[in-house]
């Protein structure tokens, strides 16, 4: 590393996978691989594995703003990572956050649906999830949680997978990576849309 190099710090914001494949947990190992520093707060305690969710609990917002702000208070922090966040108070609690400090680089992964199918997050806090999406440089929705974000039926083939991630691009002028694994086939194909005009 040269001298004048430093190694990222990167602050994920999310629930917990306690199985470690995804959520924060997952998040760290992430950071860890890629060579950043990585901090986190917790936002949800999930009681789930490999075969679905059982139990979420919420921490009360004032308590996550007491760890945001203690994170941000301290560290310089060079990225932002956002995972579940399940109810429209703590996402009014992030995106208040994000608003007053205003971190160089944000990354949302709306959390919504699992790969189980299980739901994340109230339906009450879909319209506070799209106005987190604004907040954000790059958005990675699977394909269930890309509809809500466009606030349309769940697009069926890649095509229109591509489409409507270059609509939600354009809608909050930031970069989606549109994710085909929820397709039927063999194939898994990825794409970064970028239609900010």
């Amino acid at each position: 590393m040269p001298p004048d190099a430093r190694i990222p710090r990167v602050f994920s914001i999310a629930g917990t996978d306690p199985t470690g494949g995804a959520g924060i947990q997952a998040d760290l190992k992430s950071i860890a691989a890629n060579g950043g520093d990585g901090m986190a707060v917790v936002t949800a305690l999930v009681a789930q594995n490999t075969q679905g969710v059982r139990s979420v609990h919420v921490p009360p917002p004032p308590f996550l703003l007491q760890q945001l702000e203690a994170v941000s208070d301290d560290v310089e922090i060079d990225a932002v990572k956002i995972g579940m966040l399940a109810t429209t108070e703590v996402i009014h609690t992030v995106t208040g956050w994000l608003d007053r400090r205003t971190p160089p680089v944000v990354v949302l992964d709306p959390v919504m649906i699992a790969t189980s199918g299980d739901r994340l997050l109230d339906r009450d806090a879909e319209h506070a999830s799209r106005e987190l999406a604004s907040r954000a440089n790059l958005l990675t929705p699977n394909i269930p949680e890309l509809a809500i974000l466009a606030n349309e039926p769940v697009a069926t083939d890649w095509q229109a997978v591509l489409a409507q991630a270059g609509r939600v691009s354009a809608r909050y002028s930031v970069l989606v990576l549109a994710k085909g694994g929820h397709l039927e086939g063999d194939k898994v194909p990825d794409a970064l849309v970028d239609a900010i005009g």
